[in-house]
C-alpha cells in the first residue's frame, strides 16, 4: 500500500510540473505566431481612494493571442506615460505594444491607474503631491499583478502563469514598474509622503493576500528615488533611455519642472547597481535622444518603437527559462561568446561567421551609434556577408538575442 501511495504522489508531482511549464518551442514568444488578438476592455482589477478622496474603479484592457490553446502563459502588464496627471490605457503606443507582444503568445494588459485630480493640480501641485501620485500608481500596478495571481489560483480566466508576470511602463508608467519590482519597504519611501496613511508599500487597491513581486521589470525612460532600492536577488531589469532626456534624467537630476527639487536616479545609474549585485540587466541607451522616443506618429518614432520591441523581446526570452520551462534549444549554453566578423573596417562588405545553430533561428539587429535599428540580419547559413549598401561610413553593432554583440565598421 505504501508503494501505491508513493507512486500516486509521484504522478501528482509530475502532473503539477507539466502544468507549470512554459513552452518556448517553435518560436513562441519570439516570432508573431498569431495574426490576431482578442481584447477584453475595461476589466476591473480593483478600486482605491484618489487624491481627491473619492473612490476610483481601476480597469485595464487585456490582450490575448486569438485561437491560442496554451493553458499557462507569461503576462506583461504595461502602464502609460503622463506624469501622473494624464494619459490613458488606450493611448496609441500602449495599444500597439500590447498587440505586438500578444501576437508572440504573451498575455498583455494595459492598465489605467489613479491620476492626480485636476483640483489638486491647480491648488496644491508640489513635490509632495507628485511623490504621492507616484506611490498611488505603484500601488495600483501591484494590485494588477495580484489580480492575475488571484485569477490564476481561482477562475483561470486569462490562463496566466503566476510565476511569469512582467511589469513595464513608459515615463510615469516606468516609475511604477520600478516601484513594483524594487520598492518593498516602508522605510524606502520618504517620510514626507506619509505612505502609511496611503496604504503603505502594497496599498489597498485590490486582491490582497497575493504576491505583487514580478518576474522582471521593463523601464522606458523611468527613474527611482535611489539605486539602493535594488537589492540582491531582486528581479531582472531592462531599460531604454535617451541621454538627452529633459523630462526624466538619464543619470540623475530634478523632475517636476519649477517645483521644489525632487531628485531621482535614471537608467544610467540603476544598471551599474544591478550589475554590482549580479542581477541580469540590459540598458539600451539612445544617444542624444529625448524622452520616450517610441511615442509619436513619425517614421522616427516608429523606428524607436521597433527597436524597443526587439530589445524587450530578446531580454525577456531568457527570463522565461525558469524551472519548468521547455526550451527549443539551449543556444545560450552552447554558442561561443562572440560571432566573428572580418575585415573590420570594410569598404563594401563584412564577412560574418556564426555557429551553425544560429542559422535560420536567430535574427540580429544592426544598430547605428545612436542605438537605432538600421537593418535586420537573419543568417541562413553559418557564413554570410553583411553588405554596406546605403549605410554611411561609421561604426555599427550587430546584436543577437542574448546580448551577443559584434562590432562592424564601414569606411
Amino acid at each position: 500500500m505504501s508503494k501505491f501511495f508513493f507512486a500516486l504522489l509521484m504522478l501528482l508531482a509530475l502532473a503539477r510540473t507539466a502544468a507549470a511549464q512554459i513552452d518556448t518551442t517553435r518560436g513562441r514568444y519570439y516570432r508573431p505566431l498569431f495574426p490576431n488578438v482578442t481584447v477584453a476592455s475595461g476589466v476591473n482589477y480593483g478600486s482605491a481612494t484618489t487624491s481627491a478622496g473619492t473612490v476610483q474603479q481601476l480597469v485595464m484592457d487585456i490582450y490575448q493571442p486569438a485561437g491560442d490553446t496554451v493553458q499557462r502563459r507569461p503576462l506583461i502588464i504595461f502602464a502609460h506615460q503622463g506624469g501622473f496627471v494624464n494619459g490613458s490605457r488606450t493611448e496609441a503606443y500602449m495599444v500597439a505594444v500590447c498587440t505586438r507582444f500578444a501576437k508572440l503568445g504573451y498575455v498583455t494588459a494595459s492598465i489605467d491607474y489613479r491620476l492626480i485630480d485636476p483640483i489638486t493640480i491647480f491648488t496644491n501641485f508640489d513635490t509632495v503631491t507628485i511623490a504621492k501620485g507616484a506611490l498611488r500608481g505603484g500601488q495600483d500596478m501591484k494590485a494588477a499583478v495580484r489580480f492575475f495571481r488571484r485569477d490564476a489560483a481561482t477562475a483561470r480566466t486569462y490562463k496566466v502563469h503566476p510565476q511569469y508576470i512582467i511589469v513595464g511602463g513608459a515615463s510615469a508608467g516606468a516609475f511604477m514598474a520600478l516601484q513594483t519590482a524594487y520598492l518593498d519597504k516602508l522605510s524606502e519611501i520618504p517620510a514626507y509622503v506619509g505612505a502609511a496613511a496611503l496604504g503603505g508599500v502594497e496599498g489597498t487597491s485590490g486582491s490582497p493576500g497575493y504576491s505583487s513581486r514580478p518576474l522582471a521589470a521593463l523601464n522606458l525612460s523611468g527613474a527611482t528615488e535611489s539605486p539602493a532600492l535594488i537589492e540582491p536577488n531582486d528581479p531582472p531589469l531592462c531599460s531604454l533611455h535617451g541621454t538627452a532626456d529633459a523630462t526624466v534624467p538619464y543619470t540623475k537630476g530634478r523632475i517636476g519642472s519649477n517645483l521644489p527639487p525632487k531628485y531621482v536616479y535614471g537608467s544610467a545609474l540603476l544598471h551599474p547597481r544591478t550589475t554590482q549585485l549580479g542581477i541580469r540587466n540590459v540598458l539600451k541607451t539612445f544617444v542624444n535622444v529625448g524622452h520616450i522616443p517610441q511615442y509619436g506618429t513619425t517614421a522616427n518614432a516608429a523606428a524607436y518603437a521597433d527597436t524597443t520591441f526587439r530589445v524587450v523581446r530578446d531580454f525577456l526570452r531568457p527570463a522565461l527559462a525558469q524551472p519548468g520551462t521547455v526550451l527549443a534549444t539551449s543556444a545560450a549554453r552552447s554558442r561561443p561568446a562572440l560571432a566573428q566578423a572580418y575585415p573590420v573596417p570594410a569598404e563594401e562588405a563584412v564577412h560574418l561567421v556564426v555557429p551553425e545553430a544560429w542559422a535560420n533561428r536567430l535574427e540580429a539587429q544592426l544598430l547605428d551609434q545612436a542605438g537605432r535599428v538600421v537593418r535586420l540580419v537573419r543568417p541562413s547559413s553559418a557564413s554570410l556577408d553583411v553588405l554596406r549598401g546605403s549605410l554611411k561610413a561609421g561604426i555599427y553593432s550587430l546584436q543577437f538575442p542574448g546580448q551577443v554583440s559584434v562590432r562592424i565598421e564601414f569606411k
